[in-house]
Parts: structure tokens; C-alpha cells; sequence
């Protein structure tokens, strides 16, 4: 029987003293993007194990799991953002987010690593008109050579086509 992973990411793990203009972010991979999203709403992060599928839902919403009692919905970000068919392997995990109040897993091809971005390594979205829906992005990021896509996930979550999170609890 296959061990389960979990790696918690406490919230006194961000350094307090740190420049308050200094934003830490979980990186994560989807195909071949990095994305970001703010160290301080992850949780915790998973091996990607089977999971309960709930009849009639959005595709993107993979089902649930039970985690230590709650009841976890889990959304598949390679689907939710189209990027193609999701592949799960041993890299595949799933973040375990805490918004609001509401617990959410994120299944992501990988985990990249935590990185501090100071504001001038933070761009604004490009303005892209209304080809791209940018309404979920905070920025981009940069690092040496490396372009992060900035997610702004509480935003996400309560989206009209997710309502995973109350709107009017932001």
C-alpha cells in the first residue's frame, strides 16, 4: 500500500519581519506554464489520489475527498484553464487551499518551488481585450529568466462559473 505524501505549508513559515513589499508564491506547472499563487492561502500539498466524482458537475470539478473530516471539492486546473487533456503521473499533486474559510484542492501538474517577488519583479496583466478572459490574473512575475502567471485565486474561486466561495465574502 502506497504511502500518502503531505507537505504542510504553515503560515508561520512566511518570515513576519520580511519586507512588507516582498510577495511570496507557490509555483506550480500546467503543460508547459508556471504559475503562481500566494503562499499564505496554501494549505497544504498532496499526492493526487483517487478521488469521489459527484454526478452532474462542471467537468473541471474532479469530485471530492475526505480530508482529516472535511469535504474537499476538487478542481482540475488543466481543464478549468484549457490547456488540453489533463496526463496524471507521480508528479501530479493537489494544493490544498484555504480561502474564505472554504477548503479547496487544486490538481496541478507539479509544484515548482516558494518564491519571493519583490513589486518591480511584478508586472500588471497585459491588456489583451476581451480574446482572453484576464479577470483571474494579479500579474506576472519575473525571476531571472523565468515568467510566473500571477493567479489571483480567491477571485477565481468565486466566480460565477466556480461559486466555490461566497463573492461577498471578499
Amino acid at each position: 500500500m502506497q504511502q500518502e505524501q503531505t507537505t504542510s505549508i504553515a503560515p508561520e513559515s512566511v518570515n513576519p519581519s520580511a519586507n512588507a513589499t516582498t510577495n511570496e508564491f507557490l509555483t506550480f506547472r500546467l503543460g508547459n506554464e508556471e504559475y503562481g499563487i500566494e503562499i499564505l492561502k496554501v494549505q497544504e500539498i498532496r499526492n493526487y489520489h483517487a478521488i469521489t466524482q459527484i454526478a452532474n458537475a462542471p467537468e473541471f470539478i474532479k469530485g471530492v475527498v475526505n480530508l482529516r473530516g472535511i469535504i474537499v471539492p476538487i478542481v482540475d486546473m488543466r481543464i478549468k484553464f484549457r490547456l488540453g487533456n489533463e496526463n496524471y503521473d507521480e508528479f501530479t499533486v493537489v494544493i490544498i487551499i484555504n480561502v474564505a474559510g472554504r477548503v479547496v484542492g487544486m490538481v496541478v501538474d507539479s509544484v515548482s518551488d516558494v518564491i519571493c517577488l519583490a513589486e518591480e519583479q511584478m508586472r500588471p496583466t497585459p491588456g489583451l481585450g476581451s480574446v482572453i478572459d484576464t479577470e483571474y490574473i494579479m500579474g506576472l512575475g519575473t525571476v531571472d529568466e523565468r515568467m510566473l502567471i500571477l493567479i489571483d485565486i480567491e477571485k477565481l474561486l468565486s466566480s460565477n462559473d466556480m461559486g466555490l466561495i461566497d463573492q461577498n465574502l471578499n
